[in-house]
């Protein structure tokens, strides 16, 4: 990596490796599917039939990318509408497509999630770990009022302690 790379484009391909090669796994069983659309189905899973801001609440996702996902996923033929109690909810529910493939589904999720503490473990801090804590940070302290100047700065977490004369 260059020493220009910030930490947005460090995510942004970490999270487009990951995601390429799980829906490399995914064609290997002639499904087009793709990651983003996991948490939407296993909501459906665990909900039923729900709107999209049912969805969007279960699964921690902001309104509008559950919105997309789910559009996408009609497109592709995962999910079906149907309409709500008012007319302006639509209501998300899966299909024989996604039905049918939900076991394959389970053993590909049942993968990923081996895949991932394989690679936990060969880090040296577990990746899954650092972004719960990375998370928790953001919500002690937005990253938008960090570093607006120095009194504002929380203090170096023990495990990455600052050098000695770097600062006085």
């Amino acid at each position: 990596m260059s020493k220009t790379t910030t930490l947005g484009s460090l995510l942004r391909t970490l999270i487009d490796r990951l995601d390429h090669d799980i829906e490399l796994r995914y064609q290997t069983h002639g499904l087009d599917y793709r990651p983003r659309y996991t948490p939407i189905v296993r909501a459906l899973q665990e909900l039923g039939p729900a709107s999209i801001t049912a969805i969007a609440n279960h699964t921690g996702i902001p309104h509008s990318a559950a919105s997309q996902t789910v559009a996408q996923m009609h497109k592709k033929g995962w999910i079906a509408y149907s309409e709500g109690r008012d007319k302006r909810t639509r209501i998300v529910s899966s299909t024989a497509q996604l039905d049918a493939a939900l076991p394959t589904l389970h053993q590909e999720w049942e993968a990923t999630r081996r895949a991932a503490s394989a690679f936990d473990a060969e880090l040296s801090v577990s990746l899954s770990a650092l972004l719960v804590e990375a998370h928790a940070a953001l919500d002690r302290v937005p990253f938008s009022t960090r570093g607006q100047n120095q009194a504002d700065t929380p203090p170096i977490h023990p495990r990455h302690p600052q050098k000695k004369g770097k600062h006085t």
